[in-house]
């Protein structure tokens, strides 16, 4: 599991773009700057479409203020969900929709969760981090997928 000090695996994630599915090297995105990775299990679920992702829209400006580069949201859902789900937030370009629907960065860093008693599947487990240079500076674990508390966008802007 992460934890603060680890260097991040250079895993590709996917976004949705005007110009259709980019591919989005961890290694890259976090190269030579601050930014804010959160994870969570699921795209329209309640926690994560009525707490988690709305915060970190509305505290985007907050948070870059304090000298973050990006925000990214990461999920198992396809890029498509992603980028649907965004849009029905009005996530804009607060924060970038990343797609972990292979699993392989939640896999690589052992941040899956088994939600299968909830017919849900493997999953990305909840957690928020603060990532310097490919770094991790700061992190905050959910002990359970359905709260939000350890890794709200509050949390980051009290870490920052």
């Amino acid at each position: 599991m992460l934890k603060q000090g680890d260097t991040l695996p250079n895993i590709t994630l996917k976004q949705m773009t005007a110009d259709g599915p980019t591919d989005v090297s961890i290694g890259d995105y976090t190269k030579g700057r601050k930014v804010v990775i959160f994870g969570l299990p699921g795209a329209f679920t309640p926690t994560c479409s009525e707490q988690h992702l709305p915060a970190y829209v509305q505290h985007a400006d907050a948070i870059k203020a304090k000298g973050v580069a990006a925000i990214a949201c990461l999920s198992a859902a396809d890029f498509f969900v992603m980028d649907a789900w965004g849009k029905s937030l009005n996530v804009g370009t607060a924060v970038d929709m990343l797609s972990d629907g292979n699993l392989e960065f939640s896999t690589a860093t052992d941040m899956t969760i088994d939600l299968s008693g909830f017919g849900l599947g493997t999953r990305s487990n909840r957690y928020a981090m603060i990532v310097d240079d490919g770094t991790i500076s700061w992190i905050g674990i959910e002990e359970n997928a359905g709260q939000a508390e350890a890794s709200t966008a509050e949390a980051v802007l009290a870490a920052l």
